[in-house]
């Protein structure tokens, strides 16, 4: 060893023993109680003893405790434990205890709850877990920094206790401190031995974080003067392991040693350690990754509490996560079973677990915002009332998965053979990977499934060794993998009752031009499901968050040709923005501008109250495939509109290309459908096909609505047999102004100047102009219902 690890002889004979013990997995058949104040390095000494039993972590003095040492039979019980809405939880996480002032907040919150009696569970200090599992790491790859790395763990809370405390607290904290850092030095030596650490051996140690923080605070309570004890919940929760880092909490046992434990020590305010437990043997535990949430309501419910508060960072729970969907909501209520589900597809709530002991006993909890005390956060709890009953309202949030892959295995022997699925599963299950997601075709002719991209290919292989005869047979057609995909879960309890949710969630999905890859929905309808490609993600959680009214309506709009049309367009959409917003619920963006020479471009939207000067100053090249692309990948916003103000052959030869990027036209330019007939019967063929939008009615009437009139009439079953009127307000503006008096040259420049003519006013003279206007108008007229289908194609 080197001298960093060096250790006194009495330790070393004891870390030796330990070591031993690690290498043949124990702590079952011997373990270790002893008391250490302080090593010789910190001037204390060492006391070994050895007994029957596992080990459980110090009260007072003593670090490893027998089994005996916490008996519920062991002592009568003298002081009733009181049960009910006298008592409310408090939680609060590692970002909330992270410094000694937000500490000090902390017990400010708690002091202030007017609840007969309190008990606060808490984290470890902000990055101390963390810490504590680089310490198992560290000395298990015999790594000789974690002694460094131990009292970089050491100063941390050293200075912490400085700042919050003083007098004898602070005397008392580091005189524990010390003992504890001196218990770990020798229980990470020993895992430094043996170069491994068991699970027991491991939590143990990683346990400390919430045991330091517990007593600080506890200190800190006791400081106003208010009654305040610490509990380390090993004494008290008991838990089972029921898989793979999960346990199931004992709450019969966790009873009994509650009420024990109170009756040694009663007070109104309790600060308990979160994450920790203990085994039916005594063997020193924890709830696994966010296991504090966890501790309190098992706490909670052990107590009967009035309510179980959740203190964090957030100030409650948003509609849809705030970094892709910048509109989300905070909900003021949710249902134990909106939650869950959230909580399973990803959303930032609470752990699935945390709402089963709490749900069983109809005890609300409430997640709320330590920096933002005013807010009132979100109440889970049973099913709130329907305020207003109406649709929107039976959709609470959405939450989504990235990094999946869809299995998809399909055969026409699968159809009717009993026993196809359980075989898939079992499979899956012996290859250890999670299933998120489950889909089957009625005619049992395939089954897809998703799993996380990372253990795909083991459950690819898996699969077809085991169905190696099925398909060499031909019974099974294929075993095809889909990478790249990611889950949007819907999510709401009215759903089940209300009719037309999944109509408007698909509609949203295809009118953002979003393809399905498979569909999931239990009969409760608490969530639908729907798998697609992972780069759609968050242009779907934006459409479908926007289609019910979550956030406003969002429409992204590009616009090409900044001229007299153009500008003028964009003076209107300035005025107009506004309106739109407050009347018809539409959030308009421009967030492209973009003339011959030049383009200005924007991920959120331009201020239109100075896109002149934006265009003069901040402009770039102008390249219409960069601008198209820039609309096109954009994913803060699902919807897409491309204006195209020009009278450009060139531009309009994109259009169909942009419909099948899913992005909507609006045009003026009469030369898109005034060409080829094909090229018009292909753009309106894909129109129709999908769910982009191909406006043209500018190009006729100067704007009136001509074409939709004429739609109308149509559709109503009239029959138009003479369309009048004047077809150029070009030639009617000269004849009108031409009486001999000035030159025809000059009646035409001023008919340009007043933005009448095209671009050329040649095509005005010519006649041009009116000619391409004939082809919005003709497939209207009865003549063409009598040919071909014409009218059916055109109209």
């Amino acid at each position: 060893m080197t001298g960093r690890v060096a250790l006194p002889v009495v330790h070393r004979a004891m870390v030796a023993s330990l070591a031993t013990n690690i290498r043949q997995g124990g702590t079952s058949a011997q373990c270790w109680k002893y008391d250490l104040s302080q090593d010789r390095s910190l001037g204390g000494s060492v006391r070994i003893g050895q007994s029957q039993g596992s080990f459980l972590t110090h009260r007072s003095t003593n670090l490893l405790r027998p089994a005996a040492a916490i008996s519920v039979e062991q002592d009568d019980v003298n002081t009733y434990l009181p049960k009910g809405d006298m008592w409310s939880v408090h939680k609060f996480g590692g970002t909330c205890m992270g410094t000694p002032q937000r500490i000090q907040s902390v017990a400010d919150i708690v002091l202030s709850d007017s609840s007969e009696r309190k008990l606060v569970i808490v984290s470890a200090m902000s990055k101390v877990t963390d810490m504590m599992y680089n310490l198992v790491h560290k000395a298990q790859s015999r790594d000789d920094s974690y002694m460094i790395a131990l009292e970089e763990v050491f100063e941390k809370h050293m200075a912490a206790a400085k700042d919050l405390l003083d007098g004898e607290d602070l005397a008392s904290f580091l005189s524990q401190l010390h003992s504890d850092v001196s218990s770990l030095r020798a229980m990470l030596s020993a895992i430094y031995i043996a170069g491994h650490a068991t699970e027991s051996f491991s939590d143990f140690v990683v346990g400390h974080g919430e045991l330091w923080s517990a007593q600080m605070l506890s200190y800190a309570i006791k400081k106003s003067g208010a009654p305040c004890s610490w509990m380390d919940t090993r004494e008290v929760l008991v838990v089972k392991p029921s898989g793979p880092n999960q346990v199931d909490p004992d709450y019969l046992e966790s009873e009994k040693r509650l009420q024990k434990w109170f009756s040694r020590q009663p007070a109104e305010i309790i600060v308990a350690t979160g994450f920790i437990a203990s085994t039916a043997e005594n063997i020193p535990t924890t709830l696994k990754r966010d296991g504090s949430d966890f501790s309190a309501a098992i706490i909670g419910s052990l107590v009967r509490a009035r309510q179980v508060t959740i203190w964090t960072d957030v100030d409650g729970v948003f509609s849809a996560d705030p970094r892709k969907v910048s509109e989300a909501v905070i909900l003021s209520t949710l249902s134990y079973q909106e939650a869950w589900e959230m909580s399973y597809f990803g959303a930032n709530v609470l752990h699935p677990r945390t709402i089963i002991p709490v749900m069983k006993d109809n005890i609300p909890i409430v997640i709320r915002n330590m920096f933002n005390i005013s807010a009132p956060g979100t109440m889970i709890c049973r099913q709130p009332a329907n305020d207003n009953g109406d649709l929107d309202a039976c959709v609470k949030s959405f939450a989504t998965i990235d990094n999946l892959a869809l299995v998809n295995v399909e055969g026409t022997g699968m159809a009717g053979v009993p026993g196809t699925s359980s075989a898939i599963f079992s499979v899956v299950k012996d290859v250890g990977a999670n299933v998120i997601m489950i889909s089957q075709a009625s005619s049992e002719h395939s089954i897809c499934f998703a799993v996380p991209e990372k253990e795909v290919a083991a459950v690819s292989a898996a699969l077809h060794v085991r169905f190696r005869e099925a398909l060499a047979a031909g019974r099974l057609s294929k075993v095809e993998v889909i990478n790249g995909c990611s889950i949007l879960a819907v999510v709401g309890l009215r759903m089940a009752s209300t009719p037309g949710v999944s109509a408007m969630l698909f509609d949203a999905l295809a009118k953002a031009n979003i393809n399905v890859r498979a569909i999931a929905q239990g009969c409760s309808e608490y969530n639908i499901t729907v798998v697609l490609k992972q780069e759609d993600c968050v242009r779907a959680l934006r459409a479908a968050h926007s289609r019910f009214f979550l956030s406003k309506t969002t429409l992204a709009v590009g616009i090409i040709g900044p001229g007299l049309i153009g500008g003028t367009l964009l003076n209107q959409l300035k005025d107009q923005a506004a309106v739109l917003k407050e009347n018809m619920n539409i959030d308009l963006r421009v967030i492209g501008i973009t003339g011959s020479s030049t383009m200005l471009l924007s991920d959120t939207g331009i201020d239109l109250t100075q896109w002149k000067e934006l265009l003069r100053k901040e402009a770039e090249p102008a390249d219409l495939a960069n601008f198209v692309r820039h609309m096109s990948d954009n994913h803060v916003f699902p919807n897409k509109v491309l204006v195209d103000c020009t009278a450009d052959t060139s531009v309009a030869s994109h259009y169909y290309d942009w419909l099948k990027k899913g992005i909507h036209v609006i045009t003026p330019n009469k030369k898109a459908n005034s060409g080829p007939l094909d090229r018009y019967l292909k753009l309106r063929t894909l129109q129709r096909a999908s769910y982009t939008h191909y406006f043209y009615e500018a190009t006729v009437g100067a704007g009136l609505p001509i074409i939709s009139t004429l739609r109308g009439l149509l559709e109503t079953g009239d029959k138009i047999l003479r369309i009048e009127g004047i077809f150029s307000g070009t030639l009617s503006y000269i004849f009108n102004n031409f009486e001999g008096t000035r030159t025809f040259s000059n009646v035409v420049a001023e008919a340009k100047e007043a933005g009448y003519t095209e671009p050329d006013p040649r095509d005005d003279l010519s006649g041009t102009d009116v000619a391409r206007k004939s082809p919005y108008l003709v497939p209207f007229l009865k003549i063409w219902s009598r040919s071909s289908s014409w009218q059916g194609n055109l109209v």
